[in-house]
């Protein structure tokens, strides 16, 4: 007797590995399509919440994720640049200072930071929508008065935003 068997896919394409994982920009989840053309560097276009990402020929045969991956990182690193940007400028004004620097770069398990005077912010941030970027921002900037989560750091966030239990639940 023989028994039939039946191949598993063990890999999947790039594009089928787009397909099940939703990008969120700005707290709106986006569908990505990958094409291919004759281009030799990938080109991206975000529009009617689909990411159209189009790869040279040369990948079609590829089934690597890290691709889909380096696409979406620089896409957030550009996204960043502007809503970092417009959040450090509404929350200098609302607050009257400012960091010395602040600077857009991955950091490993945490969304923002501040140290000696500089606020680094991790570029997923814009994952989010603008009212936890906003918190993130005022966060990081109530550490630049108070190092820990004191009292008095805690006043300070609950004066500029009520809401910041929630936010925080959500982050």
């Amino acid at each position: 007797m023989k028994i039939m068997t039946k191949k598993i896919k063990l890999k999947i394409t790039i594009e089928e590995a787009a397909e099940r994982h939703p990008v969120p920009i700005l707290g709106t989840d986006y569908k990505v399509k990958i094409t291919y053309k004759n281009i030799k560097v990938a080109e991206l276009d975000v529009e009617n919440k689909i990411i159209k990402i189009s790869l040279p020929n040369k990948y079609k045969k590829e089934n690597n994720e890290k691709i889909l991956d380096i696409a979406i990182d620089k896409m957030y690193e550009q996204i960043a640049k502007i809503e970092v940007e417009r959040a450090m400028e509404k929350t200098r004004l609302l607050l009257g200072f400012a960091p010395e620097d602040y600077e857009i770069k991955k950091i490993k398990n945490t969304l923002g930071k501040c140290e000696d005077k500089k606020i680094i912010i991790n570029p997923e941030i814009v994952k989010y929508n603008r009212n936890i970027i906003d918190y993130i921002i005022l966060h990081q900037y109530c550490h630049l008065k108070y190092k820990t989560h004191s009292k008095s750091f805690t006043n300070m966030i609950k004066k500029y935003e009520p809401n910041f239990a929630e936010y925080e639940k959500i982050l």
